[in-house]
Parts: C-alpha cells; structure tokens; sequence
C-alpha cells in the first residue's frame, strides 16, 4: 500500500515540522503532485543525484516562475543553465577562493567574540538575535565593503524578501517584497558607483575592477549576484546555526560527546548539515519529458529536490533519523551537487567551525532556556529557520 504524501510549503504546520511528512518521501521513487503547477518531488538519493549532475535535462532557469520583476533580463546565478552559468560562476567564484575564505578568519573571529561578549554582559542569550542573525550578515557586509551603519536594514531587506516564499501562487506579493527588492537594488548601484570613483579591497572593487575582461559582469550581473549573495549566503548560515545549536541541544548525549571530545566539531557540524538543513530543498524545470527512478516527469515539470528528506534517505544513510555527530561517511546534500554546488560551503563550514566552538567554550553550561517544543520558526519553506532560541547559560 502506497503511503500518502502530504506536501504543502504554504501551510504553517508543515513548514514547522517537515519531518514526518518526508518519511513517505525519503528513499522513494518520485512523487507526481499538483501545486497550482504540475510537480515531481524528489526524496531518494540516487536520483537526486542523477537530477542535479543533468543540467541538460533539468534546467535551473525557473524565471518563469519569478513574480518579482526587478532584475530585468539579468541572469542570475542560482537560476541559470550553461553556457551562461559556467560564466558567471567562474567570474564570482573569485569571491570564495581559500585564500578570501582564509582572510575572513580573523575578522569572523573578531565579530563572534565580540557578540558572545554582548550575550554575556546581558545575563542571558538568545541565539537568532544576538549570534545567528547578525554574524552572517556582518560577514556578508564585510566581503562587500558595506558599512557597519548598514546591516540592520540588510537584515530587515533580506528577511522581506525571504518571507515571501510564504505567498501561495496566483496572490500577489505585498508591495513591502518589491519595495525591499528595490531598495537593495538601489543600494547596490550607488556601491557600485562609489567603487568605480574609489575602489577598495572588498568583492564589489573585485567585480568592478573586472569590467575591462572580455566576459566580466554587467553591472545589473552585478548587482544581482549581489543580492543573492547577501540572501543566500547570510540566511543559510544563520539557519545553520540556529537548526544546528538546536539539535544539540535536543540531543545531551550528543553535546556531552562534543564538549568531551572537540576534534568531532568538523564532523557535528556535517551532521547538524545533514539532519536539519538550512536550505529544504530545491527547484528544477524538467526541458522534456524524463524518466527518473521509473516515473515519467513531464515537460515543463518543476521538480522539487527536497535535500532534507533526500539527506534521510535510509540505502545512503544508515538509521536516518538519529543526530549522530559521529555518523561518517556523512555525504549529506546540504550545499546541493552538480554545477550549482553553493559556492559559500567553505564560509558557512568555517563560520560554524568558528561559532560552535567558542560558543561551547564560553558557555559550559549552555542549555535550553524553555521547553524544545516551545520553539518557533520563521522565513520561508526553501530556507527553514527559527524565529528565536532562548538558552540558559549560567
């Protein structure tokens, strides 16, 4: 008897707990749905993988599903296929060799300490608010060249725009989502623009310097990947930390392993990766009709590859659905695979490295304030993250 699937990103109850719902998928063949638009979610691993290796079969271009128009005819990273992608990513992967990544290290070091110091000074720490939320954004900010004065409204603009993954199709988007969009757009020319006046060391100087290249970015390339760049890259990582710290701190045995033996925390932090992902899944658009798994996906299908129920898929990963930072090999989906594999994986593993550890160590007695239960998420189905966490620390 075929178990019911139960998919739903716009309903509240779902997006809180996902978990139960995917056990129908994980592991299973392809599942054909209707959400306002015919679907095929994806929860076994061997197909996934098949998927997101198949850039010629399974197009990233989901524009015509885009219900903002403020990039124009830009193209746009995430969402875009060969030739156009291979050229973008190769230009802004400048952004995240080891030796930027490495650069960073000290200034990462900096901001966490100095957080953590606040969160101690007040008594009491609320994860989302005072490490989570604005640590990725300050080092976002940091690689672009934005002045401290400006993350609070990042963060405000980035958490509009995230939030309305929340709008069922055929609804419009409040006007609050384009308005946010156009403010970051805005923004990002007047940067673009100081650059060209007086450049620094930042990434946007990078990107500008690089104007005169034969294949450089456009400027509205520019500020498109900059936008995403602030999205994507401060969302997952603050998602991590938050899902991450709350899984430990559900599961004693696991921190008291950790707190026992640091040399696990590289290993933990795949597994927080793997269990709980910061981003739930991903879209693509079938170009034909395709077979995957033994199910006909029809043309013009999007397809859902849901990595957190694929990252439970019991022929890759043995007892799923238990937290075991020890689990290893542990060949989680959690920055996706193929050409679109995130190209900030080694900041937000090093962001984490970073956080966990001093966080452990400053507060050996980290706790939860409030019952797991209690705890409330926020932002969008595609990037799951809580709201708040309160701990106890003394």
């Amino acid at each position: 008897m075929e178990t019911k699937v139960y998919f739903n990103p716009w309903d509240e109850a779902f997006r809180a707990n996902p978990y139960p719902h995917y056990r129908a998928l994980s592991g299973q063949p392809p599942h054909l749905i209707d959400l306002f638009f015919p679907a095929g979610l994806i929860g076994r691993y061997a197909d996934a993988m098949a998927i997101l290796r198949d850039p010629e079969r399974f197009s990233s271009d989901t524009r015509t599903m885009d219900r903002i128009e403020v990039f124009g005819d830009a193209p746009r990273l995430l969402f875009s296929d060969p030739p156009t992608h291979t050229r973008l990513r190769k230009l802004v992967s400048r952004a995240f060799t080891p030796k930027r990544i490495k650069d960073l290290e000290p200034k990462i070091r900096e901001f966490t300490a100095a957080l953590l110091d606040h969160a101690a000074a007040k008594g009491e720490f609320e994860l989302m608010a005072d490490i989570a939320v604005p640590l990725p954004v300050m080092v976002i900010a940091e690689m672009l060249g934005v002045p401290p004065a400006d993350y609070e409204r990042f963060k405000e603009w980035s958490n509009e725009i995230i939030e309305s993954d929340n709008t069922m199709p055929g609804v419009p988007l409040p006007p609050s989502v384009s308005a946010a969009f156009q403010a970051l757009r805005a923004f990002f020319i007047g940067e673009i623009a100081k650059r060209r006046q007086n450049p620094g060391p930042d990434l946007v100087s990078a990107l500008v310097a690089a104007r005169d290249e034969a294949d450089a970015l456009t400027e509205e390339e520019m500020i498109a990947f900059a936008i995403l760049l602030l999205l994507a890259g401060n969302e997952t990582t603050t998602n991590l930390i938050g899902n991450g710290t709350l899984a430990l701190m559900r599961h004693p045995e696991q921190l008291a392993m950790l707190r026992k033996d640091a040399t696990l925390l590289p290993r933990a932090i795949e597994e927080m990766l793997r269990y709980d992902p910061p981003a739930q899944s991903t879209i693509r658009v079938t170009k034909a009709d395709a077979l995957i798994g033994g199910v006909e996906i029809k043309a013009a299908s999007a397809v859902f590859v849901v990595l957190a129920a694929i990252n439970r898929d019991p022929a890759q990963f043995p007892d799923p659905e238990r937290f075991d930072i020890t689990r290893d090999p542990n060949d989680h989906l959690a920055f996706g695979d193929g050409i679109h594999f995130c190209l900030g994986a080694a900041l937000a593993r090093l962001e984490a490295m970073i956080v966990f550890g001093a966080m452990l160590e400053r507060f050996p007695r980290l706790r939860l304030a409030e019952p797991a239960a209690d705890v409330k998420y926020k932002g969008s189905y595609f990037l799951r993250g809580l709201a708040a966490l309160r701990l106890a620390i003394a």
